[in-house]
């Protein structure tokens, strides 16, 4: 899940600046998991900017905007409205956000509305705990479904550091050592002589940004 942020009011108002009437995009998924982009949050920012002056309008909260068919069919619902909007609020990821603007065919200033922070997991009791980096080069089968790369300040792909004390990390002592959590994960399977080989350093290619993961039926697959 991506997790997402609503900007502070007094930003959203300064992007703003010069427009008057304004377009609220939310996300069915993500953001209103994380209560910034669903109907609740748009019903709020909409009163929120229709006080200030603002006419709100018009709304679409398609469940993943961030896929181009489902942002592009909101958008043609919406054509003759956007025709006449100064803006476009987008309540979603910066994925959301770009989706938008790369699938708008009007071409009104495309804006966020939230900051992203991070890919998560959500627990039980609904909090947001970061697990994974995208890095490119999963090591979880070799680290008992730990991420060293995310949980670990340093991304050590071999650790723990010397800095380690009594199980907690030297960058933040309440928490707990990623290399710490590994060895006794892998010890209760009696797996830790897994632990004397030695990882390579990471290829960082494979993390280098952007990324382009291209469709089977690309023209740009063809060899001809």
């Amino acid at each position: 899940m991506i997790i997402t942020e609503q900007k502070p009011f007094e930003k959203i108002i300064d992007s703003l600046r010069g427009n008057t009437k304004v377009f609220l995009v939310g996300c069915g998924e993500c953001a209103t998991t994380c209560k910034t982009g669903g109907q609740e949050a748009l019903s709020k920012i909409q009163k929120e900017l229709e006080v200030r002056g603002l006419s709100v309008l018009g709304t679409c909260i398609p469940n993943a905007p961030c896929v181009a068919s489902q942002i592009k069919i909101e958008l043609a619902k919406n054509t003759l409205t956007l025709r006449e909007t100064g803006a476009i609020l987008v309540f979603a990821c910066g994925l959301g956000v770009q989706s938008v603007k790369d699938n708008d065919r009007t071409g009104v200033e495309v804006l966020p509305g939230c900051d992203t922070l991070c890919g998560a997991v959500v627990d039980g009791l609904g909090s947001f705990l970061e697990k994974c980096s995208m890095c490119g080069e999963c090591v979880l089968d070799l680290t008992a479904g730990i991420c060293p790369v995310t949980l670990c300040p340093k991304g050590l792909l071999n650790g723990p550091c010397g800095g380690m004390d009594k199980g907690k990390c030297e960058v933040d002592k309440e928490r707990d050592c990623a290399w710490v959590l590994i060895y006794n994960a892998l010890d209760k399977k009696k797996k830790t002589a897994q632990l004397k080989n030695i990882q390579p350093p990471r290829d960082y290619k494979k993390a280098q940004k952007p990324r382009r993961i291209l469709a089977v039926n690309n023209p740009a697959h063809s060899s001809g």
